[in-house]
């Protein structure tokens, strides 16, 4: 059977300039088959002839005039300062509807240029700018597959025309780029910090050391850190002297903020204001360790978005010996949220260092809180006091953690500054209208997307008041919002729950010295108190513990304890509902941590049984219920689940999605609006979708034990969200779960 070929989609592509980017960009197009041509230009005569013999374009040509006739798609890979001309030059052809794009990294005078040229003409331009390169140049270095997911930022101009735009789009993805969208002034602000910047400060420092007397000896010591941070120097002179000529204001407005910082240093190294170094320093630190986890684990989950990271669960297996799970994510938060607003230095101890808590700590970061660690677990925290916060520069990004977004707009409703939260795709879906509405009513000024969704700008400069609220539904981040609103509010504000939720809160607030009255199901707290700074133990998360208590249920021959888990009687619902089905669970070495209860759990193999769940324990199990639902799958008899909408407006929707995925697996499982019907018996296996939520991911990762087959869930990657190496621990425990290979 002969392969089909592919069907150009365009006729003529011309590349103009075959250096490493023109080249690579002409030779991936040519290698996708979208052109019936691919024509380079180059005024080097060699230049053009390894172009056409090492297959970077099918001819090349010396003149403009020539290349250009019938062209479709001209792509300016020429460097920045030519641009005008070659702009100029094109203008004066008849280039009928070809599409103009470009390659440069600075927008702004490539914009400018095309404009004057074309003044009174039609312009089909898209400014492009593919954010990739190698050590390696000119049309030999060559690489069609250059582009692969990197970025491309195109900066169509607000004459653009849609169907090139559409069209440059998609060459790009074409070659495998990731493509986003930016003006072209903010592309030019950026790029002038990450980029233009950096290169300026390379070429700045070793032309000074290099000028010194004892340069030798400057460069004969240098340590390799030294080499890493001045390789960058070692750029084409010619083309970067072009690009700060050419994006001169973005970088003069880049390096005045620098220079000020850089004063600001150097007034510390003056007085010697070893805190105001610390702070630097670590903030530097931790910011770049951050955004390179997030950096890297967004490239890995793109990466996997198109082979997809799935987790491959086969059945059987028995649970046994001592695990400890990671320490508690809601206390993570909280510890950092007042240990930053606390006079004195707090000292933390088995900090979760998940994705979601690391957001809430590199929010305080950005707000000026100096944070050491977190180094296996421990962090140290130096608060700054209740009205200690200062503005961010920019937008502070919350990942995946609802947690830290609704949390955060109590404390941030009250400051002085403006702020914006933004998140994650999967945050950004996310309902905040149960925040934003009575942090309205206590004076706030928050702005939100549609339906309430982020980002949230939150005004700051108001005066809040006190207010009583009585809560829809039970919500613990709601009511933690509205108490820590409540620290700055004139007055008094109280919140009653329709049912007890978390007390985490109360009791870290008590722990750091202020006031909180809690009566029945109503938390008061009045401002004017003062936060005082605290030791804290963060026990094991009873949330990441279920998952491990219902497999050591459900498994054949298990016995496994769970070792300093939290049990706050606000969080211990999966265990009461465990033990309401027949689960074999006791407590053992109960004791009190920095006023959190905690002991370590024995789970032994039981004989479940289904059961009506209290609707009165719902809130006190909110995150668990996708592994209970796998117990009671295992279960003999009916399990029935009312009063739990807000299942539906978390990371998924997770009754569905339970739902959905139980039914693969062979077992009856009915969604209801606020709950779901489950009768238990026996299950297969078969693939399920995680639709990204981590929880769903894990819980039917504890299904395999009783499965007939292996089960096959997709769309994993958001595990690490809450529990890193879950994996690990799942196969140290007994769980046979794994990725799958790659193909």
């Amino acid at each position: 059977m002969v392969e089909s070929q592919k069907v150009p989609m365009f006729g003529r592509l011309v590349v103009v300039g075959l250096g490493l980017i023109g080249g690579s960009f002409a030779k991936g197009m040519k290698e996708s088959g979208l052109f019936h041509e691919v024509v380079g230009v180059d005024r080097d005569r060699e230049t053009r002839r390894l172009a056409v013999e090492l297959e970077v374009v099918d001819s090349a040509e010396a003149e403009l005039a020539v290349a250009c006739q019938n062209a479709d798609v001209i792509q300016l890979a020429v460097p920045i300062l030519a641009m005008e001309r070659v702009l100029a030059e094109l203008a004066a052809l008849d280039i009928g509807q070809a599409v103009l794009t470009d390659v440069g990294s600075a927008k702004g005078s490539v914009a400018r240029a095309a404009r004057k040229a074309f003044a009174g003409k039609a312009l089909r331009f898209v400014p492009g700018h593919p954010i990739a390169g190698s050590e390696k140049s000119g049309v030999t270095a060559a690489n069609g597959q250059l582009f692969k997911r990197h970025k491309v930022i195109l900066t169509p101009l607000d004459e653009a025309d849609a169907e090139a735009l559409a069209n440059i789009d998609l060459l790009w993805r074409a070659l495998g780029a990731d493509v986003e969208y930016m003006t072209v002034d903010h592309h030019d602000e950026v790029l002038a910090a990450t980029s233009h910047l950096p290169h300026l400060l390379a070429f700045t420092l070793v032309d000074s050391l290099a000028q010194r007397s004892e340069n030798l000896e400057i460069f004969r010591y240098a340590a390799g850190g030294f080499r890493d941070f001045t390789r960058i120097a070692g750029s084409d002179p010619v083309m970067w002297h072009d690009i700060f000529l050419a994006n001169r204001e973005a970088v003069l407005r880049t390096l005045d903020t620098f220079r000020d910082d850089l004063d600001a240093l150097r007034q510390a190294v003056i007085t010697q204001d070893g805190h105001q170094l610390l702070g630097v320093f670590t903030r530097a630190r931790v910011a770049r360790e951050h955004f390179g986890k997030i950096l890297a684990r967004r490239a890995y989950v793109d990466a996997m978005q198109t082979k997809d990271l799935t987790y491959i669960a086969n059945p059987g297996g028995s649970l046994s010996g001592r695990v400890r799970v990671p320490g508690d994510k809601s206390i993570s938060h909280r510890s950092i949220m007042l240990g930053s607003l606390a006079d004195g230095t707090t000292e933390v101890e088995g900090f979760l260092e998940g994705e979601d808590a690391l957001a809430t700590l590199q929010a305080f970061r950005d707000m000026g809180v100096v944070i050491k660690g977190p180094t296996n677990g421990r962090v140290t925290i130096h608060g700054v006091g209740l009205h200690g916060l200062k503005a961010p520069a920019g937008p502070l990004y919350l990942g995946n953690s609802g947690t830290s977004m609704r949390l955060l707009s109590g404390i941030l409703s009250a400051q002085a500054f403006d702020t914006t939260l933004t998140g994650d795709a999967s945050l950004s879906k996310r309902p905040m209208n149960r925040v934003a509405d009575p942090l309205r009513e206590m004076g706030a000024v928050i702005e939100t997307a549609e339906q309430g969704r982020p980002p949230m700008t939150i005004r700051g400069g108001q005066k809040l008041k006190g207010i009583h609220y009585d809560m829809p539904m039970a919500s613990a981040q709601v009511k933690s919002c509205l108490l820590l609103a409540g620290l700055y509010a004139e007055g008094e504000t109280s919140v009653t729950e329709p049912a007890p939720t978390r007390d985490h809160t109360e009791r870290m607030l008590q722990g750091f010295g202020y006031p909180v009255t809690v009566e029945g199901n109503v938390a008061r707290v009045r401002s004017g108190s003062r936060l005082t700074a605290n030791r804290i133990e963060v026990p094991a998360d009873i949330s990441s513990a279920a998952f491990f208590l219902v497999a050591g249920s459900i498994a054949e021959n298990s016995e496994l304890v769970l070792e300093h888990v939290g049990i706050n009687p606000t969080r211990t619902g999966v265990i009461d509902i465990l033990r309401l089905m027949g689960g074999d669970i006791t407590l053992e070495n109960q004791r009190e941590v920095g006023g959190e209860p905690v002991a370590d759990l024995r789970v032994r193999s039981a004989t479940l049984k289904g059961i009506e769940i209290p609707e009165a324990l719902v809130p006190l199990a909110i995150d668990e219920f996708p592994v209970l639902f796998v117990a009671a799958s295992c279960a003999q008899g009916r399990t029935v689940l009312r009063g739990a909408e807000e299942l539906r407006v978390k990371e998924s929707d997770r009754i569905q999605v339970m739902a959905d995925g139980l039914k693969v697996l062979g077992v009856s499982a009915t969604p209801t609006p606020d709950g779901i019907v489950i009768e238990g018996g026996s299950m297969g296996g078969g693939e399920v979708e995680s639709h990204g939520d981590h929880r769903i991911a894990m819980a039917f990762s504890v299904a395999s034990l009783r499965a007939s087959a292996p089960i096959r869930i997709r769309d994993c990657a958001n595990v690490a969200t809450s529990f890193p190496g879950f994996l690990e621990l799942a196969a140290k425990a007994g769980i046979r779960v794994k990725e799958e290979a790659s193909v």
